[in-house]
């Protein structure tokens, strides 16, 4: 699977922005997908996951409540819907998926970052 993210853009503080991950192949459905992000000078971190089939989603703590994963595997894409965004949302944002059924773990620790699919960023920039 090849996946492409868009979607980014400048936003003012307690705006909101909606990220598409559009996914390539005919196994997108067997993956689990998740969004991560990377701020200036910090480390790629966890921002949700979403299972192969929707049905079970997780969060960082930073976002939950404010931001929504979801997935449509007949447009074999992922969505990544962000509310009240902070200028600490500030990052370029990357899809991911992974084919493990431990995707939660897979995904909440950097060091099985290298084992996961990656797409292109996009850029999310929110000014206070």
């Amino acid at each position: 699977v090849q996946l492409q993210a868009f979607g980014g853009g400048l936003v003012q503080a307690g705006g909101f922005l909606r990220l598409s991950c559009a996914a390539s192949g005919r196994t997108f459905s067997s993956y689990a997908m998740g969004w991560f992000r990377q701020a200036p000078g910090k480390e790629r971190e966890f921002v949700a996951g979403i299972s192969w089939s929707g049905g079970s989603t997780n969060y960082a703590d930073s976002v939950k409540g404010r931001f929504t994963i979801s997935r449509d595997n007949a447009k074999i894409t992922v969505y990544l819907q962000m509310n009240s965004l902070r200028s600490e949302d500030t990052a370029v944002y990357y899809c991911a998926a992974t084919g493990s059924s431990q995707w939660y773990v897979m995904f909440k620790r950097p060091e099985n970052y290298g084992m996961h699919i990656w797409g292109k960023g996009t850029q999310v920039t929110v000014s206070s």
